[in-house]
């Protein structure tokens, strides 16, 4: 029964029974495995495809990462279990399946949608706020002048997320838990 005093929730508890589900799920391990070696195995590849030539445009750093385009799609669902954008959409909906949904449309989506649109300003502002493009970004260490967004600004803009994200499922714990 309320009290109509607001119950402090201890977030202590919480973190720790995530941090235990992921210990002990068989699971997680299989989806750190998959994701190690999608992440590899693609980046490789695509390193192996590359040619290296003297003075090249190629960015070299951003073709040996380009394992994780595919490899983040099972850290996101891996994610859901314990990171901070999908921890945070996890924690909010409280099912397992709608936020691993709720996760790769964010990611996925976005760049989807950027390559529909016609308008090139729209399309810059579009990779510019999705989690995915602007959190990419980090990887460019050639041409940085060229992107829609920047790397730190990238990385700002996937922290946003992630805060979001918190603040929401911190709004829903204390809205539903309290």
């Amino acid at each position: 029964m309320r009290t109509g005093r607001a119950t402090r929730i201890d977030f202590s508890h919480a973190l720790h029974a995530e941090w235990t589900k992921l210990r002990t799920t068989p699971a997680a391990a299989w989806l750190a495995l998959a994701a190690i070696i999608l992440t590899a195995g693609l980046s490789a590849a695509s390193a192996a495809a590359a040619e290296y030539r003297t003075g090249g445009q190629q960015d070299l750093a951003r073709t040996g990462l380009t394992g994780i385009d595919l490899g983040q799609a099972m850290i996101a669902i891996l994610a859901v279990l314990i990171a901070l954008l999908s921890l945070g959409i996890a924690t909010a909906v409280r099912d397992s399946a709608v936020a691993v949904g709720i996760v790769l449309a964010l990611l996925y989506l976005f760049p989807i949608i950027a390559a529909a649109v016609g308008n090139p300003t729209w399309r810059r502002h579009l990779t510019q706020i999705g989690p995915m493009d602007a959190g990419l970004a980090i990887q460019h260490t050639r041409d940085v002048s060229d992107l829609p967004i920047g790397p730190w600004a990238g990385l700002g803009v996937l922290a946003a997320w992630a805060g979001a994200a918190l603040l929401a499922a911190t709004a829903a714990l204390r809205l539903r838990d309290a």
